[in-house]
């Protein structure tokens, strides 16, 4: 067990792959629960082997699977569900990714750990959550943006939706996961007792959706995409500057767009009656931005942010990764931590948010296929060695190297 950390004392099996699961996992580990994640012995989490790679292994692996114990089972055989069913009762909490029912045709769905461990937290994450006509749908994280709302307000008008580039619906997921398990942590502290956290990445991304069902319902508005701005709400918008940066511009406030119109070089607009509160500067939202477009296209972005740093106007770069790693604030703020691998020194980011009595950290980079087994079987589960090698030669788990 870890020793540090507000989640000191807990330990997770984590049973999911690719990113939603082993995201929660991520969180709870770096504030100081002992992670141990099973993997097929063939191959291990697909995520070992995505994008960019080097030495065999992926870059994302080492920060995805910081702080976790791997431990290979064959799921598919009975002598591997037996070591984990074992495993899920000396643990607190399992995270689970599979499809709906997968785990229950195993046998290690949470109603099979109701008398023999009472006090588990199980998190389940899916698609489309454990109920409801869509369960048994696959629901990858692109599907699940798309029909939780979020990929419809997104892109420019007349336009095929856009994404970003990256999958964050299913890190979306993975904090509302690690959320749900500490809620349900608290509540065991009284009733004593676990429960199910189900989490469905639609949902997780339903709630990022801010007013758009009360604004549906009330006044019959469907929010439609509307480019680098937001609806209702102006000025805020990303604006190209002379030397071909973007800035991102938010003048929205009254008084901030008084100051932001008038360091601009537009005091009338500044002092217009009619721009002096949100809805009467929405209305007026074309010859804002005209301005402000003007203004932002005949000076280098580094003047402009400047100028809005001077009058307090809330305003900031369109960072890249490079940018990002060069800026003293995100190294002020510890956003990056230094790991080894082989030999060489790897930059991962922290992962947020902040504690002071108790911050988490990173104690070791992912680690290789299977390399914890001999420690988890032998220690928690007391496996002789004999045992571990017969396993192996089994195929339940991976021969030590």
């Amino acid at each position: 067990m870890q020793t540090d950390g507000p989640l000191s004392g807990y330990r997770v099996i984590e049973l999911g792959q690719l990113l939603a699961g082993p995201f929660a996992g991520c969180m709870l580990g770096y504030f100081g629960a002992e992670v141990i994640k099973i993997e097929t012995p063939n191959g291990g989490d697909p995520i070992r082997s995505w994008r960019q790679m080097k030495d065999g292994t992926s870059l994302w692996w080492y920060s995805l699977a910081r702080n976790k114990k791997s431990v290979t089972i064959d799921l598919k055989t009975k002598a591997g569900i037996e070591l984990v069913k074992q495993l899920i009762n000396s643990a607190d909490i399992v995270i689970e990714n599979f499809r709906p029912g997968v785990v229950e045709d195993w046998g290690i769905g949470p109603t099979a750990f109701k008398q023999s461990n009472p006090k588990l937290v199980y998190a389940r994450i899916s698609g489309y959550g454990q109920t409801g006509p869509y369960a048994s749908k696959p629901g990858f994280a692109s599907v699940c943006e798309g029909i939780s709302g979020f990929r419809y307000v997104n892109g420019h008008p007349e336009q095929a939706p856009v994404r970003p580039n990256l999958s964050i619906g299913d890190t979306i997921s993975g904090i509302h996961a690690a959320l749900g398990i500490c809620l349900a942590l608290l509540e065991q502290k009284t009733s004593g007792t676990g429960q199910v956290v189900d989490v469905a990445l639609y949902e997780s991304m339903f709630n990022l959706m801010e007013a758009v069902v009360p604004e549906y319902d009330g006044a019959n508005v469907i929010r439609q995409p509307s480019g680098s701005t937001v609806t209702g709400i102006v000025p805020t918008n990303t604006y190209r500057c002379l030397d071909g940066k973007y800035v991102v511009i938010g003048g929205n406030g009254d008084s901030i767009f008084q100051r932001l119109m008038t360091a601009a070089g537009y005091p009338a607009m500044a002092q217009d009656p009619a721009l002096a509160s949100n809805s009467g500067r929405v209305e007026h939202e074309v010859s804002i931005d005209k301005a402000l477009c003007d203004w932002c296209a005949a000076n280098n972005a580094s003047h402009i942010l400047n100028i809005l740093d001077l009058n307090r106007v809330p305003g900031g770069p369109i960072y890249n990764v490079e940018d990002m790693v060069a800026d003293p604030h995100f190294n002020a703020r510890g956003l990056f931590e230094n790991v080894q691998i082989n030999g060489e020194t790897l930059k991962i980011p922290a992962i947020l948010p902040k504690l002071d009595k108790t911050p988490g950290s990173t104690r070791w980079p992912g680690p290789e296929l299977g390399s914890h087994n001999q420690h988890v079987l032998n220690e928690i589960l007391g496996l002789s060695e004999v045992e571990l090698t017969q396993l192996a030669q089994d195929g339940v788990i991976q021969a030590p190297n």
